[in-house]
């Protein structure tokens, strides 16, 4: 998780929680929603990452039959 992903998620929980504290729906929501977008990013990220190792291995498999022949 990048350092903005991570304050976004914990400026989201600090949303939640002062809007817990002081009875205000709207910003615990807002908090929430806050950390749910910063927990899609990461999501997005990862599979990202796993498509790109994905592909390297296949080139590098296709590199590698290549080679042999």
């Amino acid at each position: 998780m990048s350092i903005g992903d991570k304050a976004e998620k914990l400026g989201g929980k600090i949303k939640e929680g002062v809007g817990k504290l002081t009875d205000n729906e709207r910003l615990e929501a807002e908090g929430k929603a806050d950390q749910t977008k910063a927990d899609i990013k990461e999501g997005v990220k990862e599979a990202g990452d796993s498509v790109k190792e994905a592909g390297d291995r296949i080139l590098g498999s296709a590199q590698d039959a290549k080679r042999e022949h």
